[in-house]
C-alpha cells in the first residue's frame, strides 16, 4: 500500500513537470514576434533513485525511481554569433552614416532651390565671354556684375547648407552620447535584478536577460564593445577599449563644447565625447561645483587614427558621425596654409564634410582672387587711369576689386598646425565673408573697360577669359593634376560621387554580412512555431500519460481498499 501511495507522487511529478514545460512552450509561442526574445528550452531530469539491493553480478541493481524533476529553463544562444553580430552591425552603422552624409553633400552641391550651383559658375563664365564681345556695353557690364553677385549668393548658400548639416550632426553626437549613457545605466539596473533573482539558484531571469541582450545589440551599433558575464550574472562591458559598465557603477560619457579662449576645447564649440572619470577637474568656488578643465587625456576617440577594418576603427555610429562632422567649419586655409599636406591628411581628408567645405571654399577664393588681381592690374581701373593721366587720387586699386571682404575682423582661423597660431588674422575671400563690391552693385558700369586713349581694354578681357580656362589649380594636396575653374568644380562633385559609390558598395557588402550572421543567430535564438508545436504535442502526451498513470494507481488503491473492506 505504501509503495502505491508513493507511486501517486511519481505521477504527480510528471504532471507538474509537463505542465511547466507546456507553460514554457506557450511563452515561446506568445513571444514569437517579440524583438530580442530568446527561445527558452526546458531541461528535465530524474529524481534520486532508491536502491533496494546491490548485486555486482548483475547488470543493474534493484532500484525504485521517485519521478521526474524540472531541472532548468535555459536560453539558447551562441556567444560567438552574438559577438559577431554586434561587431558587424556596428561596422554597418559606420558606413551607413558615411553614405547618408555623402548623399546629403551631393544634394547640397547639385541642387539649390531647384537650380544647380554649377549653373551659376557657368553663367559667370558666359558673362565674361559676352563681355569680351563688347567690353564697353553697359548691358554686358551689368550682366557681369549680376552673374558675379549670383555666383557669390549661391556659393554662400551651398556653404551654409554644409555648415547647417554639420551643426545638425553635432547635435546628433550629443544625442548618441546620451543614448549610450542610458543604455549603460539600464544594463547596470538589469545586472542588479538578474543577480538578485538568480542568487538563490532556483530561477533564471530569462526575460530580463533578453532585454539586456537587446541593449547590447543597440550598444554595438554605436561603437566597438567588449563584454563578458561574470560568475554572478553581471555583464561587464568596455566601450572603445575603456571600461564602461562595471559591477557597481557605469562610467558615463560627456560632451565638451567650450570655445578655446575659455579652455582648450573645439575651435567652434563642437561636441567632443570624453570620459567623465578621466577628465581633469578643479573646484570652482564661485559656482560651488567641480568644473572640467582638461579633457585631452579623456577623449573617447583618437580621430587621427587611420580608418581600417583590420584595426576595427570602422565600427560604430558615434565614430562615423564624429568623422563625417569633423571638428570645425573648414575653409581654404586648411589646404593652402598647409604646404606639406600633413595636417590636411590627418584632420581634414577623413571628414567628408570638412573636406568638401575646404575644397569648395578654396575654389571660390581662387575665382575671386584671380578676378580681383586682373581688375587691380587693369589699365581701365579708375585708379590706374588717374595715374596714367597724372591725376592724384586717394583711392587704391583694390577699391575697384569686383569682390570685397565684408568684415576683415571675421577672417580668423583657429586650426592648422603649430606653425599657424590660433587667432592669427589671415585675410582672405572665405566664402561666408565675401560680397560683390557695393560700387558695382550701385553702378555696374563703374569699370568702363576703356583705356586712357579711349580704346577698349581688350588685354584685361583676355586675362579674364584666360583665368577661367587655365589649368592652374589643385583640388587638394593629394591630387597632382591641375585643373581650371569649371574642371575644379566637376572634379569636386565627381570626388563626392565616387566616394559615395565606394561607401555604398562597402555598405551593401556589409549588409549581406550582417544578414548572414543575423540569420545564423536567428536559427539558434529564434522561435519556430513548427518546432514549438511539436514540443507542445510531446509535453501534452507526457501530461496525459502521467494522468493515466495516476488513474491506474488510484484504481489499484481503490480496488485494494474495497477488497480489504470485505
Amino acid at each position: 500500500m505504501a509503495s502505491l501511495m508513493g507511486s501517486l507522487f511519481i505521477g504527480a511529478s510528471g504532471l507538474q513537470v509537463s505542465q511547466h514545460a507546456l507553460e514554457t512552450t506557450a511563452h515561446n509561442m506568445a513571444n514569437i514576434d517579440t524583438e530580442g526574445y530568446t527561445r527558452q528550452q526546458v531541461q528535465q531530469g530524474t529524481r534520486p533513485y532508491i536502491t533496494t539491493e546491490k548485486d555486482y553480478r548483475v547488470v543493474a541493481w534493484k532500484q525504485t525511481g521517485l519521478g521526474v524533476v524540472y531541472n532548468n529553463c535555459k536560453q539558447v544562444r551562441s556567444y560567438f554569433l552574438d559577438q559577431s553580430y554586434r561587431q558587424e552591425t556596428g561596422r554597418s552603422s559606420f558606413y551607413d552614416v558615411s553614405v547618408v552624409t555623402l548623399e546629403e553633400i551631393e544634394d547640397q552641391l547639385q541642387e539649390m532651390n531647384g537650380e544647380e550651383f554649377a549653373e551659376s559658375l557657368n553663367n559667370l563664365w558666359t558673362a565674361i565671354q559676352e563681355l569680351s564681345k563688347n567690353p564697353t556695353s553697359a548691358v554686358n557690364q551689368n550682366t557681369m556684375v549680376t552673374r558675379a553677385n549670383e555666383f557669390v549668393l549661391r556659393a554662400q548658400s551651398v556653404y551654409d547648407g554644409l555648415v547647417n548639416y554639420q551643426n545638425n550632426m553635432d547635435k546628433e553626437v550629443a544625442k548618441i552620447v546620451e543614448d549610450i549613457n542610458k543604455i549603460g545605466d539600464r544594463i547596470h539596473e538589469l545586472n542588479l535584478k538578474i543577480v538578485e533573482i538568480e542568487s538563490g539558484h532556483q530561477e533564471h531571469a530569462n526575460d530580463l536577460r533578453d532585454e539586456r541582450n537587446l541593449l547590447l545589440d543597440q550598444l554595438g551599433e554605436y561603437g566597438r564593445i567588449e563584454y563578458y558575464e561574470d560568475v554572478f550574472g553581471n555583464v561587464l562591458c568596455k566601450f572603445e577599449g575603456t571600461q564602461f559598465i562595471t559591477t557597481d557603477h557605469v562610467n558615463h560619457m560627456a560632451c565638451d563644447n567650450v570655445l578655446p579662449e575659455e579652455k582648450g576645447g573645439s575651435p567652434v564649440g563642437f561636441n567632443t565625447p570624453y570620459w567623465e572619470f578621466a577628465s581633469k577637474k578643479e573646484y570652482n568656488e564661485v559656482r560651488e561645483e567641480w568644473v572640467v578643465t582638461d579633457i585631452n587625456g579623456a577623449k573617447v576617440y583618437d580621430m587621427t587614427q587611420t580608418i581600417s577594418t583590420a584595426m576595427n576603427t570602422d565600427i560604430g555610429k558615434l565614430r562615423a558621425t564624429l568623422l563625417a562632422r569633423g571638428d570645425h567649419h573648414a575653409t581654404y586655409h586648411d589646404i593652402s596654409d598647409d604646404p606639406t599636406g600633413q595636417f590636411y591628411n590627418q584632420h581634414i581628408a577623413q571628414s567628408v564634410i570638412m573636406n568638401v567645405e575646404a575644397e569648395f571654399d578654396q575654389m571660390v577664393k581662387n575665382i575671386c582672387t584671380a578676378i580681383n588681381e586682373i581688375y587691380e592690374t587693369a589699365g581701365s581701373n579708375p585708379v590706374n587711369l588717374a595715374n596714367a593721366r597724372g591725376e592724384e587720387t586717394t583711392e587704391e586699386v583694390s577699391d575697384y576689386d569686383l569682390f570685397k571682404v565684408m568684415n576683415e575682423e571675421d577672417c580668423l582661423n583657429y586650426t592648422i598646425d603649430e606653425n599657424h597660431k590660433a587667432g592669427e588674422n589671415r585675410k582672405g575671400y572665405i566664402v561666408t565673408n565675401i560680397q560683390v563690391n557695393p560700387k558695382y552693385l550701385q553702378q555696374p558700369t563703374t569699370m568702363t573697360f576703356l583705356l586712357a586713349d579711349g580704346s577698349e581694354d581688350n588685354e584685361t578681357i583676355a586675362k579674364l577669359k584666360a583665368s577661367f580656362i587655365t589649368a592652374d589649380y589643385l583640388i587638394n594636396p593629394n591630387v597632382a593634376t591641375k585643373t581650371d575653374f569649371t574642371g575644379y568644380y566637376n572634379m569636386l562633385v565627381s570626388q563626392v560621387a565616387n566616394s559615395g559609390d565606394v561607401y555604398k558598395g562597402i555598405r551593401s557588402n556589409q549588409e549581406l554580412t550582417v544578414d548572414a550572421v543575423a540569420n545564423a543567430r536567428e536559427q539558434i535564438v529564434g522561435v519556430s512555431s513548427d518546432e514549438e508545436l511539436e514540443f507542445m504535442i510531446k509535453f501534452q502526451n507526457a501530461f496525459n500519460a502521467s494522468s493515466r498513470y495516476i488513474n491506474v494507481v488510484s484504481e489499484m488503491i481503490e480496488h485494494l481498499v474495497t477488497s480489504l473492506g470485505h
